[in-house]
């Protein structure tokens, strides 16, 4: 196994524990999708990262490290910069200054109140068929 991955997922469960959460797949899956934007993690994705089979892409990475008060070097990442090249697209460049306001505003509300607002959203893209149901 390689010893990067295996201590970043030591670390990484050392730092749940240190927050107040069980290191557990469930837990990290659930409280990981709380706060990302992206497509959602599996559970068994979030296993392989507190296995040490495999690290997080950049975005991902930086969730974990913002909702933990982590940084890299406490992941055991000498570069950030090596860990965030990733093909995913950067997409919170290309939005508007009103949009990233309201982004800016959901990201500053506690998770309860989160999941309620994107359920809301998530509803309305059905509706117009933005996002599969």
């Amino acid at each position: 196994m390689d010893p990067k991955k295996s201590f970043f997922a030591k670390q990484l469960g050392e730092a749940m524990s240190a927050r107040g959460f069980e290191a557990k797949p469930g837990v990290l899956e659930r409280e990981f999708n709380l706060r990302y934007w992206g497509k959602p993690m599996t559970l068994h994705g979030v296993r392989r990262w507190l296995r040490g089979e495999t690290l997080p892409s950049g975005g991902k990475l930086l969730v974990l490290m913002e909702w933990l008060q982590l940084s890299p070097e406490q992941l055991g990442l000498n570069k950030l910069d090596s860990v965030l090249q990733s093909p995913e697209k950067n997409w919170i460049e290309e939005v508007g200054y009103a949009d990233r306001e309201v982004l800016e505003a959901f990201m500053a509300l506690p998770v309860p109140q989160r999941r309620v607002v994107r359920e809301v959203i998530l509803t309305f893209a059905r509706q117009y068929q933005v996002v599969k149901p």
